[in-house]
């Protein structure tokens, strides 16, 4: 039952109180140790990055497959610490079919004082949007993967979170087309009054307001749809800089150089050196994404390259303020082939609370803070059971406590 490379241990699902003897570890990867809940079976590493470890696990509760992610090093410092806290309070907010579900959060550290790791378990996808964008893809499918994003996006906005950090390998697909974002370290909401800073995005996909220091609004992350969209036509990257200024000059080369009404909003150092810059005229859309690069036209007459071309001619606009919004994108005929009211539209979330993302805070404070949500996502879990139990039997009387542990654990979902 246990995996070979596992430390087995009594069988245990932890919510709320912790014993030993609900986890056990398994080295999933050379200097990476998982320490999971006895109910996730069969690690496998399945990737890494800047915020985190993957593995994929068969959950022996739910009867299916998971994505388990352990974040990094959450608390080497107070950046890393930041990032970790609104990952999982926006996957706690958000709930939207084309944005991962948090399926359960848990640590194995039973007090603030020990508390070092943090575990996401989230929804098992195929494959990441890299590996989509090596495809062959016909119109439908673009379209189809484009409308996803949007979805979720809009949902995002609406909880005035603006991802800031959408690319491909931010986006994970199934076999069946499926979309859906995760990655929410860098998010940000869209009235913070604090500075936004540019370098934490990745740069290929960076607005030029980001790039440029200036403020920004929630169709920064439309310019970064536009980006995974012409690299889907394109194969590559479209804007590849080595830097923020060849980043910068990267878009002007392909774009032009923008309007002196745009110039008139930047900072007047930044103005400075833009000002300086070799003025690029730009090239028309029909030559910098020729119709060589599209797939045949469909059936569908909105399905077409010229239609395609006209929406990534409104995303990939320099000036945010000429630049299509996600519901102007929703209702392009690109897109709106497939437009659904009930997820276009989806329930709205809460709005996220931004105050905590506006106060400094040194590594213990924002230890405690993660701690007191882990912890109060766990309670709600066992309160929730509670109530069934209390509802259905009259008495919590003849509840054990080990099976209210693992009921919690089966609604955690």
């Amino acid at each position: 039952m246990f995996a070979a490379n596992a430390t087995p241990i009594m069988s245990g699902a932890h919510v709320g109180n912790k014993s030993d003897d609900e986890f056990y570890s398994v080295e999933v990867a050379p200097d990476s140790v998982f320490l999971v809940l006895k109910r996730y079976q069969n690690l496998r590493s399945i990737g890494s990055g800047a915020q985190g470890f993957v593995c994929s696990a068969f959950d022996l509760i739910l009867q299916k497959n998971v994505a388990i992610k352990k974040l990094s090093k959450p608390f080497q410092n107070a950046t890393h610490a930041k990032r970790a806290y609104r990952e999982f309070c926006i996957m706690n907010l958000v709930h939207h079919k084309n944005i991962i579900s948090l399926l359960n959060a848990f640590t194995p550290q039973k007090s603030v004082d020990e508390f070092t790791d943090v575990y996401l378990v989230m929804e098992l996808m195929d494959a990441n949007l890299c590996q989509v964008i090596q495809m062959e893809l016909d119109h439908e499918r673009i379209s189809y993967l484009l409308y996803q994003m949007l979805c979720g996006i809009k949902h995002l906005h609406a909880a005035g979170i603006i991802h800031r950090d959408l690319k491909p390998s931010n986006i994970v697909v199934k076999s069946d087309c499926t979309l859906k974002i995760l990655d929410f370290g860098l998010a940000r909401t869209a009235n913070s009054n604090f500075s936004m800073t540019p370098y934490v995005v990745t740069r290929y996909y960076r607005s030029p307001e980001i790039i440029l220091g200036m403020p920004y609004k929630d169709n920064a992350d439309i310019w970064s749809v536009g980006c995974i969209f012409g690299e889907m036509l394109r194969g590559t990257v479209v804007f590849q800089g080595s830097d923020q200024i060849d980043q910068w000059n990267k878009i002007i080369e392909q774009l032009g150089t923008p309007s002196n009404d745009f110039m008139e909003r930047l900072l007047p150092s930044v103005r400075n050196y833009v000002a300086n810059r070799p003025r690029f005229p730009g090239f028309e859309f029909e030559r910098l994404f020729p119709d060589i690069l599209f797939p045949a036209d469909c059936r569908q007459s909105q399905l077409t390259a010229a239609s395609a071309r006209d929406l990534l001619s409104k995303m990939l606009v320099i000036d945010p303020l000429h630049r299509i919004s996600v519901e102007q994108a929703l209702n392009h005929p690109y897109i709106k082939v497939w437009y659904d009211e009930s997820e276009v539209n989806a329930p709205a979330p809460k709005v996220y609370d931004h105050s905590v993302d506006e106060q400094e805070h040194t590594i213990e404070e924002w230890k405690q803070l993660i701690f007191d949500e882990v912890s109060r996502y766990e309670q709600l879990a066992i309160q929730k059971v509670f109530g069934l139990f209390v509802q259905e039997n009259g008495s919590a009387d003849q509840m054990p406590q080990q099976n209210m542990q693992e009921n919690a654990s089966k609604n955690q979902n």
